[in-house]
């Protein structure tokens, strides 16, 4: 029999890469839950619309969770749904904390009583159930010019959304710790790709070159993140949810570490042979006060996930950042 897997948030940017991603690559029947706010667009699952069962709700509604549970006996859950941007997060934390924290809450708490007779009793039909929670390297912090963030590196979430995401991520670990529940963490460096949210650095960058609008930066550019492509996310995501060992968080990050600047930099230099103009679109770039609480730099060691369940990302920036420019060229309304 199929496994039936609820993938939360699967019309966002992630979400919905890893439903065409898990389509492609198992049998499972998908079941696709997402609350359709800005972040989330039916239009990001149009290629593989026949595949899914889909649902418009919240992760908040606790009714309808027990409901769909019920109904439908998810023996796999992939938690996407999540709020995520972190200047929203400055201007209105509320909502990080109801979808975030409460959210994961509603979830982890009816994958246990459906799955699970007591604490560290799992039901018969159930002793192959797994729930993945997708989150974040922002839950550590910030780091300087040299180290990296490893699964054993100490929680310090620095604004309104990664305190949310930690959160979360102890909440899940807790119900394995107490109740025994089959729980995965991934942690993931900063994605790029296709049916990104068009308010993110990348699509940002892409977005403003293109229609002669200044292009702005934070602060002197220089803030550092690892970039991972979002389909290499995809296949670690899948490996921990199969092969992942119950209770352990893997960190999923590229090994790409790039400054801000050079992002902007190389983007407009890929424009400038793709889409040509009289100058280059290096002249747009502009320089804008840093927001609150900036993180210097973020970089993930994978060696976990590479070691113990083989995985790799196949895509470096340079070609992983052209293949994205050439999807937003083609597709110029999801700008």
């Amino acid at each position: 029999m199929n496994d039936k897997v609820l993938i939360t948030g699967g019309a966002g940017f992630i979400g919905s890469n890893y439903v065409a991603y898990v389509a492609e690559n198992s049998n499972d029947e998908i079941f696709v839950l997402d609350k359709l706010t800005y972040a989330g667009d039916l239009k990001n699952l149009e290629a593989v619309s026949d595949k899914f069962t889909f649902v418009e709700g919240d992760i908040c509604d606790e009714e309808l969770i027990k409901k769909l549970f019920a109904e439908h006996q998810f023996n796999k859950v992939v938690h996407f749904a999540a709020e995520s941007h972190v200047d929203n997060s400055i201007s209105g934390p509320s909502e990080f904390i109801q979808t975030n924290i409460v959210g994961t809450f509603n979830l982890v708490h009816t994958a246990y009583k459906t799955w699970m007779n007591s604490p560290n009793d799992l039901k018969k039909e159930f002793k192959n159930a797994r729930f993945l929670h997708i989150s974040t390297d922002e839950v550590y912090g910030t780091l300087g010019e040299t180290g990296l963030f490893t699964e054993k590196t100490s929680y310090a979430p620095n604004s309104p959304y990664s305190a949310s995401k930690a959160s979360s991520d102890f909440i899940v670990r807790s119900y394995f710790h107490t109740f025994g529940l089959p729980v995965v963490t991934t942690n993931c460096s900063n994605n790029y790709g296709p049916n990104q949210h068009k308010e993110k650095l990348i699509p940002t960058i892409i977005r403003k070159a293109i229609s002669g609008d200044s292009i702005p930066i934070y602060g002197d550019g220089k803030n550092v993140r690892d970039w991972l492509y979002v389909m290499d996310h995809c296949s670690g995501i899948f490996l921990a949810l199969e092969k992942g060992k119950l209770g352990e968080t893997y960190n999923i990050g590229g090994r790409n570490e790039r400054e801000n600047l050079y992002i902007a930099n190389v983007i407009c230099e890929l424009l400038d042979e793709m889409l040509p103009k009289n100058a280059s679109y290096k002249e747009q770039i502009t320089f804008v006060k840093d927001r609150p609480g900036h993180d210097f730099r973020y970089a993930i060691d994978a060696t976990k996930i590479e070691n113990e369940l083989g995985w790799k990302a196949n895509e470096n920036f340079e070609t992983g950042i052209q293949k994205t420019i050439a999807w937003y060229l083609d597709k110029r309304d999801r700008l």
